[in-house]
């Protein structure tokens, strides 16, 4: 798309009464519709690009890290050809639309934000319309679309590829202990969907209520669920802190003995101090290998005296994506170029947008062991060997 914010609005002829004489005045334009844009490029010849964060709200201080993490990358990128402007996109879809208009109406090229699945998804029909593109920080597949990409680190991918390493290891039988929430239903489905892709099986799936601290009712239904079957079972456990430590507290009251089944794990584990429980000394999760993150957060503690939430990677490798995709391309930032074949590589590795709005990561399989967090399986070094 080139310069998708210009509209082209109609002249309407104006029609006489047919006893008048035909009216030779200059047709009045028809008002237009929506938002118009202004232009893309400063008067200094820098290309604006949109960062749309939830700065007031229930995340606010998630979007303020995001903020300092953007303008961060922004001095070690180098980019000298971009012109970053933050808006407030709140915590609802309504924010999120009024901050596109007004980042639309600035003229900005590429939108980067916002953070909430269901904001980006309200964003699409105004990328249809002729918006910018938008690069949303969610990790909610369901709301990408073409011309509105998702950069978060969806959560499928991570059980599939834990699962995949789990059946390399010679394991054959899953298990899944998860909230019962549609987080936990799309986690327990993929596994579903993993094992039998992979000739394994899920011996059994019990849910939980996540408000209840007292899981102890379900943790012995998965306890009959496995048996004493034969083989090692890995049970998956997309639990965040701090329901994580009566979710294994539950395990443990039921006398499943953990230290003779592999935990597994999404994500949400990818969290700091996670080794803490004792339980979890040797369990398994995909996640962005942690070693490129290092450094971006001793440097950012010692920029703004704090440590980084932990998406302030996805806003850091978001600006210096922006800074790459403008280089020499003053004002156009097109679907083409997003979705480069050859991918961008950032802070959390190796990132490839695909046409219909999903991205693919490359993942590694970490263990915990204790207060540290090594690679056993490294991320993929080709993008052919990445599924979603």
């Amino acid at each position: 798309m080139r310069l998708p914010f210009l509209a082209l609005a109609t002249a309407a002829l104006l029609l006489a009464a047919c006893t008048e004489p035909p009216n030779t005045s200059t047709p009045t334009p028809a008002k237009p519709t929506g938002p118009q844009a202004g232009s893309p490029i400063t008067p200094s010849g820098k290309t604006r690009i949109a960062l749309l964060l939830p700065l007031s709200g229930r995340a606010a201080g998630i979007g303020r890290s995001m903020q300092q993490a953007a303008e961060m990358s922004l001095f070690d990128s180098g980019g000298k050809e971009i012109a970053l402007a933050a808006y407030d996109s709140g915590d609802s879809a309504e924010s999120a639309s009024d901050a596109y208009n007004r980042a639309r109406t600035d003229g900005c090229a590429l939108v980067l934000g916002p953070l909430f699945g269901s904001s980006a998804s309200a964003l699409a029909p105004l990328v249809k319309q002729g918006g910018a593109n938008v690069i949303s920080f969610s990790n909610d597949q369901k709301a990408a679309q073409p011309g509105v990409w998702i950069m978060g680190i969806a959560a499928p991918p991570q059980v599939r590829r834990v699962v995949a390493y789990a059946v390399s290891q010679g394991i054959r039988r899953f298990a899944a202990f998860a909230p019962r929430t549609a987080y936990g239903d799309q986690m327990t489905a993929t596994l579903q969907d993993e094992a039998a892709a992979r000739g394994a099986t899920v011996v059994g799936v019990e849910q939980f209520d996540p408000r209840s601290l007292d899981l102890t009712g379900a943790a012995k239904r998965l306890a009959t669920d496995i048996g004493t079957g034969d083989g090692r079972v890995a049970i998956l456990m997309p639990v965040a802190p701090p329901q994580l430590s009566p979710a294994l507290a539950s395990l443990q009251a039921a006398e499943i003995d953990t230290s003779k089944v592999q935990l597994i794990g999404t994500g949400v584990w990818d969290a700091p101090n996670i080794g803490s429980n004792a339980t979890l000394r040797g369990a398994w999760y995909a996640a962005p290998d942690p070693a490129r993150r290092a450094d971006f957060e001793r440097k950012y503690l010692a920029t703004y005296g704090r440590p980084p939430e932990r998406l302030a990677t996805l806003a850091y490798d978001a600006v210096a994506l922006a800074a790459q995709l403008v280089r020499g391309k003053s004002g156009v930032v097109s679907a083409d170029a997003i979705t480069s074949p050859n991918g961008w590589t950032g802070v959390d590795g190796p990132i490839r947008f695909l046409p219909d709005g999903r991205s693919q990561r490359a993942l590694a399989v970490i263990e915990i062991q204790g207060d540290r967090s090594v690679v056993i399986s490294p991320a993929p070094s080709s993008f052919s060997q990445v599924t979603n």
